[in-house]
């Protein structure tokens, strides 16, 4: 995808994702791919975003420019994935909450310990240890780099996209900023704010 599809507001860019195509390439060639299907979009004046109090060495990749990976680690065993957006100098950014696994199964599996299809990509987390991404990944060009991009594969239509509160946040809750595929098998199972039903601190079940 190119540099101006992420140059726009979060809130545009999390549902434009819905579809694309999450690429691994790892040192020997080899591809793993999923098809995005669940993002949460995080706005630079949103309580529940990393970016609200300022840049600091852990999330300053979120200040820009857009079209750069911001990998964090939480709860001390996982790391979640966005896609920094907006304009440069403004910390906004979309979490790539889950996917449908593609390609690379095998490894996959092997990286999860985990069988079952559906149990690969459901969740951030589970989504960056299927494909291999941790911290050193944070700063990585999705446009030009090498390692891991965005390719476009097929968007959603709107009527096809559901929006409601995000997962796993306290603060922020009355936005409707997790937006998912109606219906499809890969989407997380996380449990919404308490109000109702996009980068935060998230449990993401292994």
């Amino acid at each position: 995808m190119p540099r101006s599809f992420y140059g726009r507001a979060a809130t545009e860019v999390a549902p434009d994702l819905l579809g694309r195509i999450v690429v691994r390439e790892q040192p020997d060639g080899t591809r793993l791919t999923a098809r995005i299907v669940e993002t949460e979009a995080y706005a630079d004046d949103d309580p529940a975003s990393h970016a609200f109090r300022g840049a600091t060495a852990r999330n300053a990749v979120m200040f820009g420019p857009p079209g750069y990976l911001y990998v964090y680690f939480v709860y001390g065993m996982h790391f979640c994935m966005n896609a920094v957006v907006g304009q440069a100098g403004v910390g906004t950014a979309v979490l790539l909450r889950a996917a449908e696994p593609l390609e690379g199964l095998g490894e996959m599996r092997a990286r999860r310990g985990r069988e079952r299809v559906r149990e690969l990509c459901s969740g951030p987390a589970r989504l960056c240890q299927a494909l291999g991404v941790d911290r050193s990944f944070d700063g990585s060009d999705l446009v030009g780099g090498q390692d891991v991009w965005i390719e476009e594969g097929s968007p959603v239509a709107r009527d096809a996209i559901a929006a409601g509160p995000r997962v796993g946040i306290s603060v922020g809750v009355e936005h409707d900023r997790r937006y998912l595929i109606r219906d499809d098998q890969f989407v997380s199972r996380g449990r919404p704010a308490p109000a109702r039903c996009s980068a935060t601190s998230d449990p993401s079940r292994r």
